[in-house]
């Protein structure tokens, strides 16, 4: 048997066990990577496995790898509304939040392990981030809701606070071990990692774009691969120019992840899966790569380290910080507790290793204790804390079936998901009173785990699920087709391009989804009511002005009115008929 065979089977059942072992953390309320690193440990060479593994440059590849991935996972899924609602906290937590965490962490570390200043701020730098793994896997993956706020705060800083932290660890590293010079030298390689790392990553993600667009290849299953193959070359460029490779991917998934592409749904499918395994590859060799009895001769300062980094550092990192965006005491407080250690750390312990700097295996497994405590207190406690603080929410309907534009080329429509919450405004009402803008066609309707043809006489009810196909500018209007009935509607907020509906739209319809009020029968159809008023002047382009809304009639069929045109009155500028 070749040595690759006992591999790929190892490999095999080590992922396997992963996998298992996610199903049972929500249950045991751990998360899952405390369970992969314990299984990593458990196959080691001191646990029943008997692995034998201490390569740290491999299980820094790897790990690199892995990060790079589930970073670029992350990405991919984070809406450009989120970034843009909370990028100005996020940023400053990702930079000057991990500086000052470092420094306390480090002051710490200085003092309970007997090391130099740079030494203990070395300690605080590797520690100083919180983990984009760890915090995507509780927040999308465990079963755990919080507001939309909060979660997009923490995962974008998670997100984006590894540059920063890997600045300040080769940073020192290269002070400590090559006498760089510790004040120009270290702004020089900030700069060079954050600024060469955010531009590589637009650059690419602009291009990845136009390039999957343009493409046709001869296999549906290799848009997926392209995908990542742009992510990947995001990471490579900037790293190989001197910049953060782990920005670059993070900001190209935006980018990709919030642009039109064919096939995807597929590609975040196809995405996540490879996360997740990143996930689980990363984890079980760090925990292979450890030797569980050293911890034994360091958990005293470990656990006082990780007391120091939980309770005072990460609270006075995230206090000042999120003071001035008008944060309130409940969410910095959950914010401040959310300071998940995970697989990043324990990488940028590897470093140490790697530069041969003496006592980098104390640093190594100290680094590694602060982990696992950081993750099972504050993860496994986040549930219980977010719900004492009032800011848990309920679990958000998720649908049974999925629909996707599957053509190649560039598709001018949509596909769009709504959840009917029990104030929607289509709640209650049938279908053919939806006055959906025209061009705008419901493709299927979900209702627990039935699936219901749309057809007009289909009563919709709260907690349906519509799949709606449309063109990108009817968005908004499909939108507000859709809201809750409580939000303010004005046919004045209303785009001034015209809202095109059909002529057998009653006045009614129009008033409930739109807010538009004609100030006539509510019975009557759009095509009913022209008539009345047009009388023998019906034809295409006639107009007429009611309310403030000017309404123009813009296709019959034979002799009835089929579509018709609505904008504000003012921005038509017509004359009253």
């Amino acid at each position: 048997m070749f040595l690759i065979d006992k591999i790929i089977l190892l490999a095999a059942v080590l992922i396997l066990v992963g996998i298992i072992s996610s199903k049972l953390s929500a249950r045991m309320g751990l998360p899952v990577l405390v369970l992969f690193l314990v299984i990593g440990m458990l196959a080691g060479d001191s646990g029943i496995g008997g692995i034998i593994f201490n390569n740290a440059d491999a299980a820094h590849a790897l790990g690199t790898l892995a990060l790079a991935i589930i970073l670029y996972d992350g990405g991919l899924q984070t809406p450009i509304t989120s970034v843009k609602a909370v990028w100005k906290p996020a940023a400053v937590l990702a930079t000057w939040g991990v500086l000052v965490t470092a420094v306390i962490a480090g002051m710490a570390a200085m003092w309970i392990l007997d090391l130099s200043p740079l030494e203990g701020l070395l300690v605080g730098a590797i520690v100083g981030s919180t983990d984009a793994a760890a915090v995507f896997s509780l927040l999308r993956n465990a079963g755990i809701h919080i507001q939309p706020r909060l979660k997009s705060t923490l995962e974008i800083e998670s997100a984006s606070n590894d540059p920063m932290a890997i600045f300040l660890t080769v940073g020192l590293l290269e002070v400590l071990m090559n006498d760089l010079p510790f004040g120009l030298g270290l702004l020089q390689l900030f700069v060079m990692q954050m600024g060469v790392g955010a531009a590589v990553g637009l650059g690419v993600g602009w291009l990845s774009v136009r390039l999957i667009n343009r493409i046709q290849l001869v296999a549906s299953g290799l848009y997926p691969v392209l995908v990542a193959a742009c992510g990947l070359l995001a990471f490579g460029i900037a790293a190989n120019l001197g910049g953060s490779g782990f920005l670059a991917i993070f900001i190209a998934g935006v980018f990709v992840g919030n642009s039109r592409f064919v096939f995807q749904r597929s590609t975040f499918l196809f995405h996540d899966g490879l996360a997740w395994l990143g996930q689980i590859t990363m984890f079980l060799v760090l925990g292979l790569l450890v030797h569980p009895p050293a911890l034994l001769d360091i958990w005293l300062e470990g656990l006082i380290i990780a007391a120091v980094l939980i309770f005072i550092a990460r609270p006075l990192a995230v206090v000042p910080t999120l003071l001035p965006f008008g944060f309130n005491a409940r969410e910095i407080t959950l914010v401040s507790w959310v300071g998940l250690r995970g697989s990043v750390p324990i990488i940028l312990a590897i470093f140490p290793l790697i530069f041969g700097m003496s006592g980098a295996p104390l640093i190594f497994n100290v680094v590694f204790f602060v982990v696992l405590i950081s993750a099972t207190v504050q993860g496994s406690t986040l549930p219980i804390v977010a719900r004492k603080l009032g800011l848990a929410e309920p679990a958000p309907l998720t649908p049974p079936a999925t629909l996707e534009i599957t053509a190649l080329g560039d598709v001018d429509a949509d596909i769009v998901q709504y959840t009917l919450g029990e104030t929607s405004r289509a709640a209650g009402r049938r279908l053919s009173q939806m006055a959906l803008p025209v061009g705008a066609v419901v493709a299927m309707i979900t209702r627990e785990t039935r699936v219901i043809p749309p057809r007009g006489s289909t009563a919709l009810e709260a907690g349906d699920h519509l799949f709606v196909v449309l063109r990108p500018e009817t968005r908004l209007l499909v939108d507000r087709v859709f809201m809750s009935s409580s939000d303010e509607v004005s046919v004045m907020r209303l785009p001034p391009a015209e809202l095109r509906v059909k002529g057998t739209t009653r006045v009614e319809d129009l008033r409930v989804c739109y807010g538009i009020e004609l100030g006539a029968d509510d019975t009557l159809t759009l095509d009913q009511l022209l008539r009345q008023h047009l009388a023998d002047a019906v034809s295409v382009d006639a107009r007429w002005v009611q309310h403030g809304t000017a309404l123009r009639v813009c296709e019959m069929v034979d002799q009835r009115i089929a579509t018709v045109g609505l904008m504000p009155a003012h921005d038509a500028a017509l004359p009253r008929a």
